[in-house]
């Protein structure tokens, strides 16, 4: 199964321009590529040298984003089978949406979710995805 994965709030807590801190996605993206199971990074990341948004809060300077969400991926030794893109669809489709089978995102309705009182922003509780997967026989 090809499965798209969001980075920030999802692998790591919301930190960005930053890299997050660990909540627990490691050890489960592992099984799920020990079961054979392919990842795709699908973020909002990019890299960008001359931020143009007004608001210094979301891009305080320039930066390689999405390098960085890439690196983080091959530190913790998690192969990406794609960066953004399925890198297969090119030969069935022209859509710019990257297709996969499954997205897990902290944005998306019915991921379940932490709130701590360490972090101001809830993110993807690995725990309770770990068990929807282990249900869905996919891990």
């Amino acid at each position: 199964m090809v499965i798209a994965i969001d980075f920030d709030g999802t692998c790591t807590t919301h930190d960005f321009p930053y890299i997050g801190k660990d909540i627990g996605a490691v050890p489960v993206l592992k099984k799920l590529l020990a079961k054979g199971h392919q990842l795709i990074l699908f973020t909002m990341r990019s890299d960008i040298e001359n931020p143009e948004s007004e608001n210094k809060e979301i891009h305080p300077v320039g930066g390689n984003y999405l390098y960085d969400a890439v690196k983080w991926f091959l530190e913790n030794d998690i192969p990406l089978h794609g960066i953004q893109t399925n890198p297969n669809q090119h030969t069935w489709t022209k859509s710019p949406k990257c297709y996969a089978e499954m997205y897990i995102d902290d944005a998306a309705l019915g991921c379940p979710l932490l709130n701590t009182d360490y972090h101001p922003k809830p993110y993807a509780n690995w725990q309770e995805i770990e068990s929807m997967l282990t249900k869905m026989e996919l891990i």
